[in-house]
């Protein structure tokens, strides 16, 4: 079991997703992963579900409020990067090119957070923990195991992050060809970037969240089974896994790899 019990600044450490259809989408997860779930208060008339595996948080999602959703927006998960003062990092952010979409406010005693769109487009989170550090459990089966940065521009986004949380990076191929770029924070991988192909269609600058699954084709399987949709079949990476994109029943992509370690 790999817990944790703090992040380190600059690590990725919390995923959670807006829907438009919270029951729909707390069905379909739950059954997907095996998950547990428990609907939190969040202000007035919201809810906040936790996800929970073995006891242990791990993700989690709210439904889009009605102002939100008159705009028709596609359901999407978001990335937390932890930091230690999310006041100063969404100022830092701002200086190097970053645009704040909502500045810092804090979730009652759980933490402090902002949101943050990179130069070329990615939105995530800055989150400063209180009372919740962010998952509790992670880069095991059935739960969160990489956050992956897709962009139409690799220089100004490696810019972007290396001076905004002192990532460094380390180059490679991807499994489609061209550059893999991984962000290492004191010489560990944390997370990556690769291109955006134009023969991909019409896709956003956007964090893309990784969850590990034991088997990934029986994993593509069950959520086609459960009203979900297959965007890209398996493919395998040498000496990585074996990884699939998928598409929930509400809009929102996630992909799922089955590691070969």
């Amino acid at each position: 079991m790999t817990e944790f019990r703090e992040y380190a600044p600059g690590t990725f450490c919390w995923v959670d997703l807006a829907t438009t259809d919270a029951k729909a989408a707390k069905a379909f997860y739950t059954e997907l992963f095996g998950w547990t779930a428990t609907d939190v208060p969040a202000g007035e008339a919201s809810t906040y579900t936790m996800f929970e595996k073995a006891g242990k948080n791990i993700c989690a999602l709210y439904q889009m409020d009605a102002a939100m959703q008159q705009q028709n927006p596609v359901p999407y998960w978001l990335s937390y990067v932890s930091v230690q003062n999310v006041d100063e990092s969404t100022e830092k952010a701002k200086t190097l090119g970053g645009q704040v979409l909502q500045t810092p406010f804090d979730t009652m005693d759980a933490g402090r957070m902002s949101l943050i769109q990179d130069p070329t487009g990615a939105v995530f989170a800055l989150w400063q923990p209180k009372e919740h550090i962010g998952a509790e459990l992670a880069n095991e089966p059935d739960t969160f195991c990489w956050n992956e940065l897709q962009t139409k521009n690799l220089e100004t986004a490696t810019q972007f992050y290396t001076k905004l949380f002192g990532w460094t990076t380390k180059k490679s191929k991807n499994a489609v060809g061209g550059d893999y770029i991984e962000f290492l924070q004191s010489d560990r991988s944390g997370a990556g970037m690769l291109e955006i192909q134009a023969d991909w269609g019409d896709v956003p600058p956007n964090w893309t969240v990784y969850f590990m699954v034991k088997d990934c084709d029986a994993t593509l399987e069950k959520a086609q089974a459960l009203g979900g949709r297959v965007d890209m079949q398996p493919m395998d990476i040498e000496g990585v896994g074996r990884f699939a994109l998928i598409q929930d029943p509400q809009g929102a992509y996630i992909t799922v790899i089955e590691s070969n370690e």
